[in-house]
């Protein structure tokens, strides 16, 4: 991957395409790559939908190699939902395409002229940029319907839905999947929005001409991706776990922990939890005409962790719904349907919605009485109003912040603006010091302490206690900012964690595909040259300590039912960046 794709959306005439070397960016894919440019181009005081905003899409340094599970889609600007510089990646078909383009980056920059909505077509022979105002507020499953007679079902897109287009500050940025079926999404951060106010409503992207990237050293490479793999099937959770019943499989775990937030954070257990479980989904697509519960997002995955969730009568209803998904609309909502969730997933892809703050997003309205706590059509019906935007709409599509600002409320557990995903930081209190911390605002992927405060992987730390969070948080912060880099999905860090071999064998992969002797030290080295960059874009755009804080109800309100609160001082808080 040794070029970057630039479109002017600007230009006169319309959106204009050059592609100019890596340059300066070279060794940089992922996160690291989406990071840099917008540290780099982007001033941080600028508004996210101004012309001074750039939305960047970057396929990790392994993707479109025949490194497993390295197919992740990186998108960073800076965020209309927190402010702050933003990164969010998604599995599906699009970054192995781009990487075997031989594109590094895709930079969308400029002021959009008028009304008009463009698609970009890129494959072997270049780039074309079109008008195509016909897809005008097209959700993504009728865009791709639109698409498909087209292109056919080989290419893939990425794209945005009517969320995106009226510039929601919850809207997510699509990626087809081997399916050719809009389901995976750079979700968080309102990323879509990005893209909407750049007028660019789809990319399409053609490699069927191309062949997989060829590393330097062939055989070094197949051998140690060969142990990669080997190690991540040996593992109970990426070998076992993941491919048989999905990320669901943490419902029952949570729960148990007493860290299943429900009732919009009021509480730690949800008494139906057995009725969202992932052993009943599991058993669903199992039973279920049409089915699957083990299926890959992009070809090459060795854990397969996603499926395909079918109605009692065999139809289509949507992928099968990750952990935060089911938890998001089910538990949080007080509903236990996984029919109804699986409905408001489907829908969520189909407006282009980031799963997470909107099933957060309508809890808050359940508390504020829009609708009864269990109320899955009530729920339905606003999704709805999200995605036609509606006056109400508008309001949740703005996020849970908003929201609940809106109607008056102080139960709104954000940071940074953010969403919290479906762990509770007085229960488990890792991942409320990654919530505080992330430079990201309130996200489980950036430092995913649960794997090892109630996972028990890669060491063990006492969720309920105060001793080693921050250490904890810390480790994973650095760690996860270099895989977001590589394109591996972040599911590999359970065996990499627990197994030297398997890091190892990762590490000589990379080393293996460019000729490179990089150690675990360079490893974390990556990391928080990242995370540096990340924290001094936040720094100038007007983020400092005080808003490494969770809000002040998470220190005042015990939580059942170990009736704690969380209680990471500080001062603990404000030690997680000193490397």
């Amino acid at each position: 991957m040794d070029k970057i794709l630039r479109i002017d959306v600007g230009a006169q005439g319309g959106p204009k395409a050059t592609v100019e070397p890596v340059g300066d960016y070279a060794g940089m894919g992922g996160r690291g790559m989406t990071t840099m440019v917008v540290y780099k181009e982007v001033p941080a005081d600028c508004h996210p939908l101004g012309p001074e905003n750039k939305l960047v899409i970057s396929p990790g340094l392994m993707s479109g190699s025949a490194a497993s599970s390295s197919g992740r889609l990186s998108v960073g600007c800076k965020s209309p939902l927190t402010g702050t510089i933003k990164e969010s990646n998604a599995g599906g078909t699009a970054a192995q395409a781009l990487g075997r383009l031989g594109y590094a980056a895709v930079i969308l920059e400029g002021e959009r002229q008028g009304d008009d909505m463009y698609k970009v077509f890129i494959d072997d022979q270049g780039v074309k940029i079109e008008k195509a105002n016909e897809l005008k507020m097209l959700p993504n499953y009728d865009l791709i319907d639109k698409l498909k007679p087209v292109y056919g079902e080989k290419v893939s897109v990425i794209s945005i839905g009517t969320a995106g287009e009226m510039r929601f500050s919850n809207s997510s940025i699509a990626v087809t999947d081997p399916e050719f079926r809009p389901t995976r999404h750079c979700g968080r951060g309102g990323v879509g929005a990005v893209m909407g106010s750049k007028g660019i409503k789809c990319i399409v992207v053609d490699a069927s001409n191309t062949k997989m990237r060829q590393p330097v050293n062939p055989e070094g490479f197949k051998e140690a991706n060969r142990k990669f793999v080997e190690g991540l099937k040996q593992h109970a959770v990426t070998g076992q776990g993941l491919p048989t019943y999905g990320t669901n499989v943490l419902t029952n775990v949570l729960n148990e922990a007493g860290g299943y937030p429900t009732y919009n954070f009021r509480e730690g257990r949800y008494k139906h939890h057995q009725n969202l479980s992932g052993e009943l989904q599991a058993e669903n697509m199992k039973n279920r005409e049409g089915g699957q519960p083990t299926h890959g997002c992009h070809r090459g995955c060795a854990i397969q962790c996603s499926g395909i969730y079918t109605d009692k009568d065999g139809n289509y209803m949507t992928k099968q719904p990750e952990y935060e998904t089911v938890w998001s609309h089910g538990g949080n909502c007080g509903i236990d349907d996984l029919d109804v969730v699986a409905k408001l997933d489907y829908l969520d892809d189909n407006y282009g919605l980031d799963t997470i703050e909107m099933g957060v997003t309508i809890g808050v309205a359940m508390e504020a009485g829009v609708i009864e706590f269990g109320d899955g059509e009530g729920a339905i019906n606003l999704v709805h109003e999200v995605g036609k935007g509606t006056p109400l709409g508008r309001i949740l599509g703005a996020g849970t912040a908003t929201t609940a600002r809106c109607y008056g409320l102080e139960h709104a557990p954000v940071v940074k603006g953010q969403a919290m995903p479906a762990y509770d930081p007085r229960s488990v209190k890792g991942i409320g010091v990654t919530y505080a911390t992330s430079t990201m605002g309130a996200d489980h992927t950036a430092g995913y302490a649960v794997a090892t405060n109630i996972l028990k992987v890669g060491g063990d730390v006492d969720p309920l206690k105060v001793e080693g969070q921050a250490e904890l948080s810390r480790n994973l912060q650095v760690a996860t900012a270099a895989l977001d880099a590589t394109g591996y999905c972040l599911f590999i860090a359970f065996a990499i964690l627990d197994q030297p071999e398997t890091f190892n064998a990762m590490v000589d992969s990379i080393n293996q595909m460019y000729g490179l002797s990089m150690t675990g030290d360079d490893v974390v080295a990556l990391g928080q040259k990242i995370l540096k960059m990340e924290q001094e874009f936040n720094k100038k755009a007007g983020f400092g300590p005080e808003h490494d804080r969770l809000p002040r109800y998470f220190s005042r309100e015990p939580l059942t039912p170990h009736n704690v609160v969380f209680d990471v001082p500080a001062e603990e808080l404000d030690k997680v960046y000193n490397f």
